[in-house]
């Protein structure tokens, strides 16, 4: 049976809106929605009216493609808006046997843990390692025989005041919200492969306004952090540095951007104000100002890497996704401030999604599709949602449970029916001896004929003689 879901991705500069079916692992991409954001900066939430217009137009152009009615959608909230911290839960097994049930309960208990301060929300708990009894580093406890289990969690949770903007403005949209990803968090599950989870993998989302710093290790993300820079930055700083309009500063750095190489050429520019009279400006100044900002963004990030303590855990490198990393020369300079850790771009691969639009195979693109994959169920094993509730890829086979009770219930009732038969049989034989033993007495009664007796009232007065009249008529 296929589910239709709708996909949302709030960004500080553009927002994207995206319907798909869903049919087994496959999602097909029917309908899309981008549109220029508003009310939105550096992630926040600064104007819901204007932000709410901006979100409706993006679901209004996918339902129009789509012929969809879809009205409840799977959100991304900005990494600006999110903290972070570790716990640890331990429960025992009663039964011996763990099943999903005992799997939920010690997640639970991790969380309760946690100390989750009054005015904030918890919108994941991802657990990323489990301990069996003494047994370490279990990729997955159900079905296991143990007699206590421990689980480690990374708790991603937000500001509730924060989180009901966000909410008022996509309702104002008139969509209901039925999940909430963190949107480093969905353009990790777009770009990671097997291996590169298996092994440990840092996943910067560079955008227009915010870079996004997630590593995922073991079964889950382990850190996250986020960055106020983007490629607006850089938008920004040029049209200062040339005294340019900010449109002709964008399509500068998108026309000559290079992180590479350093041209003198020079070129002609409007003056911001005048636009009759124009300035020559030499490429060289294009080139150092957009390495200056991209140069300190990556290496603030690279602190940040270090801060984590988990470097060591990131066997497979550094994946480069968002808009900012369609500047030519980024992954050579990011492989530079990493210490020569492996740097690949990437952006959404057309493996599971059939339907993807030329226009979506970009690394700006990201993010919505990873919450179009969250919602198909490329999530965390195992992980605890916005909702509190336990998404996990196993199928409990519930039925066959209640039909055991069923069949319980049927022997039960088939024993008290039996005992109400054994009852009633006894009931009957009791009732028929009864009838037998008052028909013997009334026949004994009926054998007894007065007029064998004596006559003679003298007789009839003598007991002896009565005696023995009796019992001649007896014998």
């Amino acid at each position: 049976m296929n589910e239709t879901i709708l996909a949302i991705d709030i960004g500080s500069t553009k927002i994207c809106a995206i319907i798909a079916e869903v049919e087994g692992d496959r999602i097909q991409i029917i309908g899309h929605g981008i549109g220029r954001s508003q009310g939105v900066k550096k992630g926040v939430i600064t104007n819901i009216e204007l932000a709410s217009k901006s979100i409706k137009k993006a679901i209004n152009d996918a339902k129009r493609i789509s012929g969809s009615t879809i009205s409840t959608a799977t959100i991304s909230i900005s990494n600006a808006y999110a903290k972070s911290l570790n716990s640890t839960g331990i429960v025992n097994i009663p039964h011996k046997d763990i099943s999903i049930k005992e799997i939920e309960r010690v997640i639970h208990t991790a969380q309760y843990n946690a100390n989750v301060p009054n005015e904030y929300d918890v919108v994941h708990v991802l657990p990323y390692k489990f301990k069996v009894d003494e047994q370490d580093f279990i990729e997955d406890p159900y079905g296991m025989n143990a007699s206590r289990m421990e689980v480690d969690v990374n708790i991603i949770m937000t500001q509730k005041s924060s989180l009901s903007n966000l909410k008022k403005a996509v309702r104002s949209a008139g969509v209901d919200i039925d999940g909430i990803v963190l949107c480093g968090y969905a353009s990790a599950i777009a770009t990671m492969g097997e291996d590169e989870k298996e092994l440990g993998v840092a996943v910067i989302d560079m955008g227009g306004q915010t870079s996004n710093l997630i590593i995922h290790s073991g079964n889950s993300i382990r850190y996250n952090d986020f960055l106020s820079v983007g490629s607006n930055h850089i938008t920004n700083d040029l049209s200062m540095a040339l005294h340019t309009p900010l449109q002709i500063a964008e399509n500068v750095k998108k026309r000559h951007g290079n992180l590479l190489n350093s041209s003198t050429d020079i070129i002609e520019l409007p003056v911001i104000g005048d636009e009759e009279n124009r300035n020559e400006v030499s490429l060289e100044i294009v080139h150092s100002v957009i390495l200056a900002r991209v140069e300190e963004a990556l290496m603030i990030l690279a602190k940040s890497l270090d801060k984590s303590l988990l470097r060591e855990q990131i066997g497979s490198g550094i994946i480069l996704t968002g808009g900012l990393t369609k500047l030519k020369g980024i992954r050579e300079l990011a492989q530079a401030i990493f210490d020569g850790m492996p740097v690949r771009i990437a952006q959404p691969e057309d493996k599971d999604i059939g339907g993807l639009f030329d226009e979506l195979k970009d690394p700006a693109f990201s993010t919505v599709i990873g919450l179009l994959l969250y919602k198909a169920g490329k999530h965390t094993e195992y992980e605890i949602n916005i909702n509190n509730k336990l998404l996990h890829s196993k199928h409990v086979h519930t039925e066959s449970l209640s039909d055991i009770k069923l069949d319980n219930a049927h022997i039960k009732s088939d024993e008290k029916t039996d005992l109400k038969n054994i009852e009633l049989k006894e009931t009957i034989k009791a009732a028929r001896e009864k009838k037998k033993e008052e028909i013997r007495h009334k026949e004994e009664d009926e054998s007894f004929v007065f007029e064998d007796l004596p006559d003679d009232p003298s007789e009839s007065g003598n007991p002896i003689k009565k005696i023995a009249t009796w019992a001649r008529q007896l014998f």
